[in-house]
């Protein structure tokens, strides 16, 4: 297709082929997020639009994202959004932007939602332990409509973004707590189901992460110095706020998964399994309590 100055396509391509100087990764998929979004139309229309003039403040706005995505920083954080599972939310640079793996860990529990009523006839209270931008419990108050789900996380500024994603989806069933672990939790908290995508990347492995990731997103979320040592107080909290045969799962280090196994079992923990993602790794770590 011939290409017009000032069109739709024209200033696509040329995006494009900037971002491959720049050595960025899906260079022509980055770019067509960042214009789908700026215009307000989905990706696909951007086929059906490839003559359509830009206006100079369009250009402008567009060269600024594109400029951004060449220095690395990820698109969601330009377009401060992300999609997850059935839906989409904020984000910003204080919180972790939503992978796919952590969409499998919503979609275990989602196709296990029979299975839940079956044994949790009375309904479900969720704890989303270190909750991010929420997009894990927020998903799961809308898919498995339980009673309440306790939001929290050891940072304030995270916590004011899953408040502002349970206000954008007009959820009011939902509670936030900034909160070392349960420290801040009221003592009577108990549930029937605890989920965590916690910080779980040795301090050690930083050389080995995309700059993308190192540095954009909130270290915070991501390393942890000691990880065994971590994990061993956050299965203590979630033990001991488990009710009787409440379910934990947990998105972790495929290298570590069996060293954590074998500490929860040391800890009381039951019906352990290890749950593999989509790439055959042992992502999950499933537990229950007796």
């Amino acid at each position: 297709m011939a290409e017009q100055p000032g069109t739709l396509l024209y200033y696509l391509k040329r995006s494009t082929e900037f971002l491959e100087k720049k050595e960025i990764p899906n260079p022509r998929v980055d770019a067509e997020w960042l214009l789908s979004d700026l215009l307000g139309l989905p990706r696909i229309k951007l086929y059906s639009n490839f003559e359509m003039p830009l206006s100079q403040k369009e250009i402008d706005l567009y060269r600024e994202r594109i400029v951004e995505r060449s220095k690395r920083k990820p698109v969601a954080y330009i377009t401060g959004k992300k999609g997850f599972h059935q839906f989409e939310y904020l984000v910003t640079e204080d919180v972790l932007i939503p992978r796919p793996e952590t969409e499998e860990l919503v979609d275990f529990l989602y196709k296990q939602k029979e299975t839940l009523k079956e044994e949790f006839p009375n309904g479900l209270n969720i704890w989303d332990l270190c909750s991010g931008s929420g997009c894990i419990g927020l998903s799961l108050l809308q898919l498995l409509q339980p009673m309440h789900v306790v939001l929290s996380d050891l940072s304030e500024k995270a916590i004011e973004i899953s408040k502002s994603n349970a206000e954008k989806l007009n959820l009011t069933n939902a509670s936030f707590y900034v909160s070392n672990l349960d420290a801040s939790l009221p003592n009577n908290l108990q549930f029937e189901i605890i989920v965590s995508n916690p910080p779980y990347i040795p301090e050690s492995e930083k050389n080995q992460i995309m700059p993308d990731v190192l540095e954009y997103e909130p270290h915070l979320a991501l390393f942890v110095s000691d990880i065994i040592g971590f994990h061993k107080s956050l299965f203590k909290a979630v033990k001991q706020r488990l009710k009787p045969g409440g379910w934990f799962l947990m998105e972790t280090h495929p290298d570590y998964i069996q060293e954590l196994e074998n500490l929860a079992l040391t800890l009381g923990f039951v019906s352990p399994r290890k749950i593999l993602d989509s790439s055959n790794k042992e992502r999950f770590l499933f537990l229950k309590t007796v």
